[in-house]
């Protein structure tokens, strides 16, 4: 699974496994919407590379966690593993917030 990478514009390797640590910027408020996304909160998630550090891209992710604007949290972004969270097999929904992240450790 490794082998799923691209650069992004900022000359940053970005890795594609399906989850990804993001900060919470904002939310989404759509009075229409498919139904799946009824009664469910979205908010923007700005996505974080290895330091901390913005990567540029974002998601809008229906939350899962009870997060908010601010938090650090961690994010599946893989539409059948989103679904399965979610118990709906057919939804158009691809990221989903699945926890809400306290410390990040990486060793060298």
């Amino acid at each position: 699974m490794r082998d799923k990478q691209s650069i992004d514009d900022l000359g940053q390797t970005i890795y594609d496994w399906g989850m990804y640590v993001g900060k919470v910027s904002g939310t989404v408020v759509a009075t229409i919407k498919h139904a799946a996304f009824n009664g469910r909160k979205l908010l923007i998630v700005d996505k974080l590379g290895e330091n901390g550090q913005l990567t540029g891209g974002y998601d809008i992710c229906v939350d899962t966690a009870q997060a908010g604007v601010g938090d650090t949290v961690l994010v599946l972004d893989e539409g059948n593993g989103a679904r399965q969270v979610l118990n709906l097999k057919t939804a158009p929904i691809r990221a989903v917030i699945v926890g809400i992240v306290d410390d990040v450790t990486i060793s060298s």
